[in-house]
């Protein structure tokens, strides 16, 4: 906060600053992508059809920011999109900006989340679903130029696929061409309606940046972000008091000065 701001003009300072960050907003930036793929099977389906290259593909069931754990004590990971096809077979579309994000090892257990998810005590391990984990990555991951690299696991000693229905694929960012990936890994770069080439894509990027009720959709979802990071920064200071001062919870929350309201909220985070 600004001093000698208002809590009324720190709202509106915010709101500002949202509508500017939203001005610049692009599909690959993660945050808007999951606006543009929420309640959008159509445009999911069309970008899952382009990058898989099955263009019969269909979705029957989309859900963006879904949480996975199904192992007590294990990591949880949210996805940023995660649909389903007609023939049971199972997607993770994940945007990616840094390098960091999209490494081998966060895509290897991506995968494996999506088969514990998938397979109930009783089942047979055939059941499995295939599943593709799909990194979208802003610049080419692997530096080859090549538009989608696709792993698959080998039998190395036969020569041929092992064949288990895992499937993982790096989408460059960076590909330029006349192809239709092309063309929406362009559009994936655009900040401006426009300039896209899919209309869908095109539609749903003017509803959350033109439409009354789209902006304010998307700068509740920039509060929300706002308040979450506040909220990681005041956990982390927490357990930073708990762990250098051997201070309890309330202690600690004590000497943040932090709210008898936000108290009952940080512990059960905690």
């Amino acid at each position: 906060m600004i001093i000698g701001e208002t809590e009324q003009q720190r709202k509106e300072r915010e709101r500002q600053e949202d509508l500017q960050r939203l001005r610049g907003f692009r599909p690959i930036d993660d945050d808007f992508m999951r606006c543009l793929f929420k309640d959008n099977i159509p445009l999911v389906e069309l970008v899952l059809r382009i990058i898989i290259g099955k263009q019969d593909l269909i979705i029957t069931d989309c859900h963006t920011q879904k949480d996975m754990k199904r192992l007590a004590g294990a990591r949880s990971i949210c996805l940023d999109a995660y649909g389903t096809d007609s023939e049971n077979r199972k997607y993770d579309c994940e945007i990616q900006r840094a390098d960091k994000g999209a490494d081998p090892h966060r895509a290897r257990y991506h995968s494996s989340v999506l088969d514990i998810e998938n397979l109930d005590a009783g089942q047979e391990f055939k059941e499995l679903p295939d599943t593709y984990t799909i990194f979208i990555t802003e610049e080419d991951f692997y530096g080859k130029g090549d538009p989608v690299y696709v792993i698959e696991r080998m039998n190395l000693t036969t020569g041929t696929e092992f064949g288990d229905g895992e499937h993982i694929l790096y989408v460059n960012g960076e590909y330029r061409g006349e192809s239709d990936l092309g063309r929406l890994m362009h559009d994936f770069s655009c900040t401006n309606a426009d300039d896209m080439n899919f209309e869908l894509m095109a539609e749903r990027t003017r509803y959350l940046k033109e439409n009354p009720k789209g902006v304010q959709e998307m700068c509740k979802v920039m509060e929300d972000m706002r308040n979450e990071t506040i909220d990681r920064v005041v956990l982390q200071t927490i357990k930073n008091l708990m762990e250098t001062m051997k201070w309890s919870a309330e202690q600690a929350m004590a000497a943040m000065k932090i709210s008898e309201a936000d108290k009952l909220k940080y512990i059960a985070k905690l």
